[in-house]
C-alpha cells in the first residue's frame, strides 16, 4: 500500500515539475503592460531554448545519479525522450512566435489549451522511460531522484525531512 501511494505521489510531483519546467518556456517573458500599451513584444527577447534547458538538465542529472554501466540503456532511452520533448516545445514556441498576432482572450485561452495539451502529450511519452529508469536506481539514487524532484536541488546536500 505505501509503494502504491509512494507511487502516485512521485508520480504527481513528476507531473507538476515537468508543467512547471515547460510552462516556464512559454511565460518566461510574458508581461501585460504590452497588452495595455498596444506596443508588440520586440523580436530581440532571448528565449532560453528548451534543447539548451533539457541538454543542461540532462547533464547535472547525469553528475548527480552517477548513471552505472548497468543503467545507461534506460538512461539514454529516458534522455531521448527528454530531447524529442525539448525540440517539440522549440518547435511550438518558434511556430507561435512565427504567427504572432494580437489575440483576444478566447484565442488566448485556446492557446492556453493547446499548450497544456502539449504538455500533457510529453508527459505521457515520458512517464513510461523515467518509470523504468526509476525503477532501475539504488536507494542512495533513488533518494538523490526524490530530493532532485521534490526541491530541484542537483546538489548533494541532505534535506532535513520531518
Amino acid at each position: 500500500m505505501k509503494r502504491k501511494t509512494y507511487q502516485v505521489a512521485m508520480l504527481a510531483t513528476l507531473v507538476v515539475v515537468m508543467v512547471a519546467f515547460l510552462s516556464t518556456i512559454f511565460f518566461v517573458n510574458a508581461n501585460p503592460s504590452f497588452a495595455a500599451s498596444g506596443k508588440k513584444k520586440s523580436s530581440a527577447i532571448a528565449r532560453p531554448s528548451a534543447v539548451a534547458h533539457t541538454e543542461a538538465q540532462i547533464t547535472q542529472l547525469q553528475g548527480a545519479l552517477k548513471i552505472t554501466e548497468a543503467q545507461q540503456e534506460l538512461w539514454n532511452n529516458l534522455t531521448q525522450v527528454m530531447r524529442e520533448n525539448a525540440k517539440d516545445m522549440d518547435a511550438l514556441t518558434k511556430e507561435r512566435a512565427e504567427n504572432a498576432k494580437p489575440m483576444n482572450a478566447v484565442e488566448h485561452m485556446k492557446l492556453h489549451s493547446q499548450i497544456t495539451t502539449a504538455h500533457s502529450e510529453q508527459l505521457e511519452k515520458f512517464i513510461p522511460p523515467f518509470e523504468a529508469f526509476y525503477s532501475s536506481l539504488s536507494d542512495e539514487q533513488k533518494k538523490t531522484t526524490d530530493t532532485i524532484f521534490q526541491t530541484g536541488r542537483y546538489g548533494h546536500g541532505k534535506t532535513k525531512r520531518k
